[in-house]
């Protein structure tokens, strides 16, 4: 027995992989990730054999992702690079905007992971707002931060994408690396093809942004790739306060969109219904 127990104490526990509620460990965690085997099937074979069953795993993210979000409150997807340091400039800003964000009735998504992310978690968390980490398997385990509420941890990044845009009123984009530029233009896409409405993107870190935003100003823009009302879909501001303040008037502007929509059919409904009744009078 003694043995057994020595022999349990020495052995490390290394690294770990959740999926669900599967954990795996040391030399069980495959060295390739679930988005990896999808999109690099080499094997025309493997057409058939296996993506008809891995479509059956996506949509069960699908189906996690909306079961488990769907009460949400109104949130804000704030992204930035895991690679950041807890005092730098960014990872400050990330906090104070999290619990801005919370003290203004908005819960904050993030990715879970470590540095930016994990710094608006943390000051969505400490406000006592809703504080959302959605996320990814990799080849390297990032794991969820300790600020988060409520996780969901997904294997394939276009489910969980979809998570990020479906229950958000707005993205925050800090700076990041290549995950956080795919986060970015793909909101930027979306509204500006219309597939969401009135849907702010705020970049924070103005000298961090500045290449880029004269980049697509002096070349696409100059180039015609894409017209001046392209880049007034982007609110380029360090002050949190500003940045809070333009994601609560734009969903104020959509909620009277809304309700003037409302009104307007309601009172169509209220006349074509008033109609027969006058023409059978007249009779």
């Amino acid at each position: 027995m003694s043995h057994s127990k020595s022999r349990n104490t020495d052995r490390q526990p290394g690294p770990e992989r959740h999926r669900g509620a599967v954990t795996l460990r040391r030399q069980v965690i495959p060295k390739s990730t679930a988005d990896q085997r999808l999109l690099d099937s080499r094997s025309r074979e493997e057409w058939k054999t296996k993506d008809a069953w891995r479509a059956l795993r996506i949509l069960s993210e699908f189906v996690e992702g909306f079961d488990t979000l769907a009460d949400l409150p109104p949130a804000v997807s704030v992204f930035g690079s895991a690679r950041s340091k807890p005092d730098s400039p960014e990872c400050r800003l990330a906090e104070e905007l999290g619990g801005a964000l919370a003290r203004a009735g908005y819960a904050v998504i993030t990715g879970g992971g470590p540095g930016v992310m994990e710094a608006a978690n943390r000051g969505a968390s400490e406000a006592g707002g809703l504080s959302v980490g959605l996320g990814i398997e990799l080849p390297f385990e990032q794991g969820i931060n300790d600020w988060v509420d409520l996780a969901i941890d997904f294997r394939y990044f276009f489910a969980r994408k979809t998570m990020f845009v479906k229950y958000a009123q707005a993205f925050v984009v800090l700076p990041g690396g290549f995950g956080t530029m795919d986060e970015l233009f793909e909101a930027l896409t979306l509204v500006q093809t219309g597939k969401v409405t009135r849907f702010p993107v705020v970049l924070m870190g103005e000298t961090y942004w500045r290449g880029l935003l004269d980049w697509l100003r002096d070349t696409m823009m100059v180039d015609g790739k894409i017209g001046p009302v392209d880049l007034d879909l982007i609110c380029v501001t360090d002050d949190v306060t500003a940045a809070v303040r333009h994601i609560v008037d734009a969903d104020a502007a959509l909620g009277a969109e809304r309700e003037a929509v409302r009104e307007t059919a309601v009172a169509q409904t209220e006349a074509s219904q008033e109609a027969p009744s006058a023409t059978s009078r007249e009779r």
